[in-house]
């Protein structure tokens, strides 16, 4: 079966762990989330393409799962806190760099590579490690819903922030507000120091890193999962960052897509936490595809309908609903099947294929942008992606892995 919990110390509150990850999840995500905003403002005062901002984006999100793999590792194996510390201060010094930087390039490896690496040591991943370890697994679906609502309600918090401090203190000085803001995550972070990696001596494992892997990378369900997760990745990132600039183009005002990116992270606090209470009761596998296969009709209908405030407000409303609404089932399906001891790395290496997707969505924006003046291709494969990714996770199977040995591969698929 799957493997029980690696150590036993004093577990953390989970008033405590729910409080501080979803204070450090709502700042790290809200910030992010946001990024939009900086699209035109920085490509007009720079001279560069949208192509050019796209790829840095394109960038931190690849960067994002790549360092989310390792930062999985490092704390399943030393603890959460140290890796969140670690991220904000990459957090403040890419935002810092991003608001400084003269050339594509060092915008690139500012607000690509090292916001990425930030972004890995600071949300979801390692904060969900966490929750495994310190919740219980009949509480632990309903637990993450809560985290992910927080960063969902950090979007609608930070987004009208962020425009504020834009239209206010001008681009580059908000980038720097933000990132003295940002390093706020570290004392926040203490509040999920564990007992049980107090020590230089690890907890005794069932399964090394390789073997856990392995098993994962070798196991159907696993492969469906990352399959589904890379269309998520594809939709979101490609809505979150080219939309304010698709409605700019058809004639619509800075302050709706300001408004609509508000209502997604609204919305995408009751569509998280109602996702993640309903894993508790459904199969989580028919959520994922009653999501993705929603995404897919909402984003058509939205293409056919008139354009409006309205049909935008009620675009992003929807959308909200779904919008990371994949995550607490995604992640709570990992630990069920695969057990905790390895469920930050694990989930780190799902994340990366999220992540593979979110590079292709944000950068396909960009690029056929300038190639056709359009986004309608690429609204296109959004919907056929979002097809894909119901169909796929239909067979996944959530029963705990069955193991011949400890640390030995699955007996069936």
């Amino acid at each position: 079966m799957a493997s029980s919990p690696l150590s036993s110390p004093p577990k953390l509150s989970m008033l405590q762990v729910l409080a501080c990850g979803a204070a450090i999840v709502t700042l790290s995500m809200g910030i992010r989330h946001g990024f939009g905003l900086w699209l035109q403002p920085i490509t007009q005062a720079q001279g560069w393409t949208r192509e050019t901002f796209a790829f840095a984006i394109a960038v931190q999100n690849l960067s994002w799962g790549i360092f989310g793999i390792f930062a999985g590792m490092v704390a399943d194996r030393f603890g959460a806190f140290r890796v969140i510390a670690g991220g904000a201060v990459l957090y403040a010094l890419g935002l810092v760099g991003m608001a400084l930087s003269p050339t594509g390039l060092l915008f690139t490896l500012t607000a690509g590579v090292l916001i990425g690496a930030a972004q890995a040591g600071t949300t979801y991943a390692v904060i969900y490690g966490v929750i495994g370890r310190n919740i219980s697994a009949d509480k632990r679906s309903w637990a993450m819903g809560v985290a992910a609502a927080a960063g969902s309600f950090g979007q609608f918090l930070m987004v009208p922030t962020e425009g504020f401090l834009i239209s206010s203190l001008g681009w580059q000085a908000a980038l720097l507000v933000l990132g003295g803001a940002v390093l706020l995550i570290v004392p926040m972070a203490l509040g999920l120091r564990e007992t049980g990696f107090a020590g230089a001596t690890p907890a005794k494992r069932d399964q090394s890193i390789a073997q856990a892997l392995r098993e994962a990378l070798k196991y159907p369900s696993f492969q469906m999962l990352m399959a589904g997760y890379f269309v998520c990745g594809f939709q979101v990132v490609f809505i979150g960052v080219h939309m304010p600039s698709y409605l700019k183009d058809k004639g619509l005002s800075p302050q709706v897509a300001g408004y609509a990116l508000a209502l997604i992270g609204l919305f995408n606090v009751f569509g998280t936490y109602i996702a993640g209470s309903l894993g508790q009761r459904i199969a989580k596998r028919k959520i994922l595809a009653t999501i993705y296969f929603s995404r897919a009709v909402v984003i058509a209908v939205f293409l056919a309908a008139p354009l409006s405030p309205a049909s935008v407000y009620v675009f992003a409303s929807l959308m909200g609903l779904l919008w990371l609404s994949t995550i607490p089932p995604t992640n709570a399906v990992v630990a069920q099947i695969f057990g905790i001891q390895h469920m930050s790395m694990l989930s780190g290496f799902i994340f990366f294929s999220h992540q593979i997707g979110s590079f292709m969505g944000v950068w396909l924006g960009g690029v056929l942008y300038d190639r056709t003046g359009s986004y309608d291709i690429v609204w296109y494969i959004a919907i056929a992606l979002g097809v894909f990714a119901g169909l796929v996770n239909l067979p996944v199977r959530e029963a705990p892995i069955e193991r011949s040995s400890p640390g030995g591969l699955p007996q069936g698929a």
